[in-house]
Formats: C-alpha cells, structure tokens, sequence
C-alpha cells in the first residue's frame, strides 16, 4: 500500500500533457475553459493611444501649475472630445480641451482636470486646483506594447482572456482539443435514477458526479453507464473505452471481492498497473494503470464505490491528472492551503484522513467547518455544498478545534 505522496508522484510523472499539433484545434471567442496552445500577440498598443482616465479638461500643465481656488486659471474651450472622436484643435497655451473618459488626448495638452475641481462660463473654464503632471492620462502602450507576448502558451480562458482576445482582435486563436474522459460504473446492485428501486439496489449516482466534475474541468465526459458485475461484459466495456478515450474512470471493482475484476481485466488488456491501494480514508482501493493504445498513453483509474471514496480520490488525484493533461502548464497541482478548524478532527492514524466540509474566510483567515452527519464514505447526503477537504497526517489521531490544519481546496 502507497502512501499518498508516493501515488500523487507516480500518477502526475506518468501524465504527459497535450502538447502535439494533432491535439490542437481552432479556437474562438466562445472557447471558454478551453486551454491555449500557442502564445498570442497583438500588433495594437493597450491603450491604442494616449487618452483620458476621467471626464474634465485636457491642458498643457505648464498652464494650471499655479492654480488654486483663490487664483484660479481662466482657460478658453477650443474644442469638445467624446469618446470615438478625433481630435482637430491643438491645445496652444491659455487653451483647453472639454473631454470625455476614453477621448483621445488632443495634441498639445499633457494633462487631464478633472471637472470637479473647475468652473465652467460658457466657452471659458476656471481651473481650481492645480493638477499633477500627466494627470488623468492613460498613455499609448503603458498597458502592454504592440508585437510582445499577449497571453501565453498553457493558460485556461477564462472571461477575463476571452475579454483580452476580443480586445486584441484576436478572433481565431490555437486551443487544445478537450480530453475525453471515460466513466463507467461497475455492480449487479445499481440502477439508473429514473428505474424503480428494489431491496438491496443502489441508485448509481458516480457517474454522474464524476461526469460533472469532468465537464467542469473543461474535459469531455464520455459515459458508458452501468456494468454488470460480468467478467466479459466489464472487458468489453473496458476496452472499448481504452480504444476511445484519453482517461478511463470507473467506479466499484477495486476491492478484494469475488465480483471485484477490474484488475484482472486491467492484465488482460496489457495494461500496467502501477496503483492498486493508497493509504488514504476514505480512498484506500484506488488502482492506477497506464495501457499503450496507438502511439498514446490511456490513463486508468479505478476508483472505489462508496460515492464519498469516489469524489475524494477524484478530487486528490485526477482532477490535478486531467488538468495536467489537458495542457494546462501552471497551477494544475492540487492547491492546499492553512486554515483553522473550528471542530475536532479525527484522524485513522496509519492512514492519511481526508474529513470533508466547508471552508470560509473569517476576518482574513480560513475556517474549515466538517460536515455534519458523520464522516461515513457511503454517506453521500452531509457531501453537497462541501468546497474543501481537510487533512489528517499519517499518524495523528486527532487535530483539536482552534488548531491549524491543511486543506485541500476542491471544486465544487
């Protein structure tokens, strides 16, 4: 059995992330959480040109140095600037310009008054209050130089680079294409949510869960369904998956039971296992095995049952796996941070214990508050509106409430 620092090392050296020119594609404006594949550059200067950061007067410093509201500066209004606009006048001294936040700077002025500190009398203006140089001015190419690097290669889009793009006329740009992930449920016990329910049937929700986490992740959930617990049924399942995806999840088959054949079928794939348990709880059971299928490598991950067991070792180990794989070149590693508990925490002392709950930010520090209703790994009900995991080391017992604890941030 692995200890969880020696899993996460095998499985994350084991992904090779996306990086070839048949795993790109052409991306638009619309490519939300897709993952870009080339840097991007622009040959337009942010901002385009120099131009103003409020509404007032645009002037020549050299004019209002002096001014304040017991000497005023009487300047005469040559011109008005709205935002779209072009300039005709050039600001001579004793001149000013009316413009608008966003205008563009007219030729001569190098500062911006704002109107709150003047006195406008029809096409003259008093200045009030002397500015500082190059004030309210936003200048050409302070924000980002035309030809640099715009955004760069690795990163997921989000609205804020979607925004970037747009702005930079970068309509059509290089993404790579969405892993496609294939889950799979095992056992004679389940059903679909909308069949009848029967003594000793479980309603499969795995599945789905796993299929909304991939979906969130920016990836492409491929969902076979359930399996029965029937040796050819499950290969054939198996194998169409390898032959059809990047990652394989399953759910159940992993343990120590008669039914329990993932790991032979896995051998009779050729594929090489590499993980067959983790010293974690809940999340013991976890197989990991890689299979070689036309030039590529298939990613396989057995997962427990229990719903709980199963989204814990989804959150610890694949989803930093897909991310990875997805291109993603930074911040794909699980992210843990130091928060405060606010309850006991109890720990299976020779396992690493992953107890699930909420984090929130109280006065600038993290608070981790567990889960009601028990920390049982078939307990699926006390996981909704969970956001993190805290951790429990290797031979602690228990962390008392009001003491630091690591936690695993999930997404939720």
């Amino acid at each position: 059995m692995l200890s969880v620092k020696d899993a996460q090392t095998i499985i994350f050296n084991l992904v090779q992330p996306l990086q070839h020119p048949q795993d790109t594609q052409v991306g638009d404006l619309s490519s939300i959480n897709s993952i870009l594949a080339t840097p991007i550059t622009s040959q337009l200067d942010f901002p385009h040109w120099d131009n103003s950061a409020m509404d007032g007067y645009a002037v020549r410093y050299a004019d209002v140095e002096t001014a304040s509201s017991e000497q005023p500066v009487i300047l005469e209004i040559v011109e008005e600037i709205p935002a779209g606009y072009q300039p005709q006048s050039t600001i001579q001294s004793g001149q000013t310009a009316r413009i608008f936040t966003g205008a563009v700077m007219p030729k001569g002025a190098d500062t911006v008054v704002m109107q709150e500190e003047t006195r406008r009398d029809n096409n003259h203006v008093a200045i009030l209050s002397a500015p500082k140089p190059q004030e309210f001015v936003r200048h050409q190419a302070s924000y980002y130089q035309a030809g640099n690097q715009l955004l760069p290669t690795g990163i997921r889009l989000n609205a804020p680079e979607i925004a970037v793009l747009a702005a930079a006329q970068c309509p059509k740009i290089s993404v790579y294409r969405k892993p496609k992930v294939a889950i799979l449920s095992t056992g004679n016990e389940l059903i679909t949510p909308n069949q009848p329910l029967k003594p000793g049937q479980i309603v499969d929700s795995n599945q789905y869960a796993l299929a909304a986490l991939v979906r969130q992740m920016g990836a492409e959930p491929l969902v076979i369904g359930i399996i029965p617990d029937e040796k050819e049924a499950l290969q054939q399942a198996i194998a169409d998956s390898i032959a059809n995806a990047d990652i394989v999840l399953s759910s159940g088959g992993v343990s120590v039971g008669e039914y329990d054949y993932v790991e032979q079928i896995i051998t009779l794939l050729k594929g090489k296992i590499h993980i067959r348990a983790v010293a974690m709880k809940p999340g013991k059971p976890l197989t990991f095995a890689t299979f070689a299928h036309d030039k590529r490598s298939i990613l396989y991950f057995g997962l427990p049952g229990n719903p709980v067991s199963a989204l814990v070792t989804f959150w610890r180990f694949v989803q930093p796996a897909i991310a990875k794989f997805s291109g993603l070149a930074d911040g794909w590693q699980p992210q843990f941070i130091n928060a405060i508990t606010t309850q006991e925490l109890r720990g299976a002392g020779k396992r690493e214990t992953y107890v699930w709950g909420k984090l929130s930010l109280v006065d600038g520090l993290y608070h981790f508050q567990v889960a009601g209703g028990g920390q049982s790994s078939g307990n699926l009900i006390n996981l909704a509106q969970t956001n993190a995991l805290a951790v429990i080391p290797v031979g602690e017992k228990a962390i008392a409430a009001g003491n630091g604890v690591k936690v695993l941030k999930i997404i939720s």
